[in-house]
């Protein structure tokens, strides 16, 4: 198990990983890339615990998607099943978690204040924190993907169904943006990852 979680993590990340992998009797799967999301947390039929991490996640990312999903566990069977999947009781384990990897031995120097001033309130996605995700993705292999933000007004993007759109105005939080086979209006992300495409008139 530490051999395959050296492959997936920063060094000095495997034990204690590996034990809150073992205290918290964890069934963890690491598979190919989906789209949506990160990693997820369910509890099976069986009652195992199961967890399941994108494999294409640089070190990094794979660390706090890891311990976000071990911090649902947590909080579940320490609060209940009744609790919000990210609210208050969530955070603060995640938070309590976390915390003893913010150490320049796990993560690169230029990452601990973004980490630190995200983990004081951490959302449900270190996506959803724009400069986190800018500085994980500079530690991804071969990404050849960009953030709607970065777009110029007008660029014309691909999503991961194939579905084609123009970028708009960004309206309070999030972009408009027209899909064009249909002509219909779709608000993005920031964050949303897309494929930029060759300016179509």
């Amino acid at each position: 198990m530490n051999e395959t979680l050296l492959k997936y993590l920063p060094e000095h990340a495997v034990k204690p990983v590996f034990d809150l992998i073992v205290a918290n009797e964890v069934h963890l799967k690491i598979v190919n890339e989906r789209v949506t999301r990160h990693g997820d947390y369910r509890k099976g039929p069986s009652g195992k615990h199961e967890i399941t991490v994108n494999a294409s996640l640089n070190k990094y990312r794979f660390l706090i998607t890891l311990v976000h999903e071990i911090s649902h566990l947590v909080a579940f069977e320490k609060f209940g099943r009744h609790i919000k999947p990210h609210g208050q009781e969530w955070k603060y384990t995640f938070q309590r978690l976390m915390v003893p990897f913010i150490r320049p031995e796990i993560f690169p120097s230029q990452l601990l204040p973004l980490l630190a001033r995200h983990f004081k309130n951490p959302a449900a996605s270190s996506d959803t924190d724009a400069t986190l995700s800018l500085a994980l993705k500079q530690f991804d292999q071969h990404n050849d993907k960009n953030y709607i933000f970065e777009l110029p007004y007008g660029s014309v993007f691909r999503i991961h169904n194939g579905k084609i759109f123009r970028k708009g105005a960004l309206r309070t939080k999030r972009y408009e943006c027209v899909e064009i086979s249909s002509g219909r209006m779709y608000l993005f992300n920031p964050n949303a990852e897309v494929e930029v495409l060759p300016n179509q008139k």
